[in-house]
């Protein structure tokens, strides 16, 4: 069980930043002693649901980032069965930790979708780990948002539209900062170009999380939390 986080500062829900069609940014959302919060629920998580390192489909070459999941279900790949969703860790076999409260908050607060959201990865960047361009589309459902959450160094992130070569833009995003996908954009192709070192001493040893959530069944086909 996640271990309850203190209220965290709504700072600006109603103001977003508009990057493009879909494409939404709330600087500094959380302030620095929710970011120390919501560091902390993430360790307890690891200590029973560790940082693995998945594998692409076919080939079996190791992502750059380490990642974990919150909630029902989690996000996972590996070379045999590839991408997809699924109930438990991938090592461990155990079920994923609940998602931490303050970030159903979130969704219910910036989304307005009527179903919370069913998994959140947490990636961990290393300083010189990187994300291609890829969409999100292992959800059998598309009308609802995804929501990130950065901690830790600052990344260049990049986004452009629904067809892989498409026009794209990139922008930083900070420590504390929401960004979300939604309507045109929800099937954008993104990616992370680089991670800029020693930007953000939230981490102890550098980096950089990056908590994701995503609906990942309609409506009233939940996995409840345990």
């Amino acid at each position: 069980m996640s271990p309850k986080l203190p209220a965290f500062e709504l700072k600006h829900p109603n103001d977003p930043e508009i990057i493009g069609d879909g494409v939404s940014l709330w600087p500094g959302f959380f302030n620095l002693a929710a970011q120390h919060d919501l560091l902390k629920t993430i360790r307890s998580a690891t200590a029973t649901a560790p940082l693995f390192t998945p594998k692409m489909p076919r080939t079996g070459k190791e992502m750059s980032v380490r990642m974990t999941n919150f909630g029902p279900l989690g996000w996972v790949t590996d070379q045999k069965n590839g991408y997809r969703y699924q109930p438990n860790h991938p090592v461990t076999g155990q079920p994923w930790p609940d998602l931490p409260r303050c970030l159903l908050d979130l969704w219910q607060t910036l989304s307005a979708y009527p179903h919370p959201p069913q998994a959140c990865l947490v990636n961990y960047y290393a300083d010189l780990a990187r994300m291609g361009l890829h969409q999100d589309r292992d959800e059998s459902v598309f009308d609802a948002p995804v929501i990130s959450v950065s901690l830790g160094n600052d990344c260049l992130f990049r986004v452009g539209g629904t067809s892989r070569g498409s026009k794209t833009q990139s922008f930083r995003l900070r420590s504390g900062d929401v960004m979300m996908l939604s309507g045109e954009s929800r099937l954008a192709f993104h990616g992370v170009d680089k991670i800029y070192p020693n930007t953000s001493d939230l981490l102890n040893n550098g980096g950089r999380i990056n908590l994701t959530l995503r609906r990942v069944t309609a409506g009233g086909q939940d996995q409840q939390n345990r």
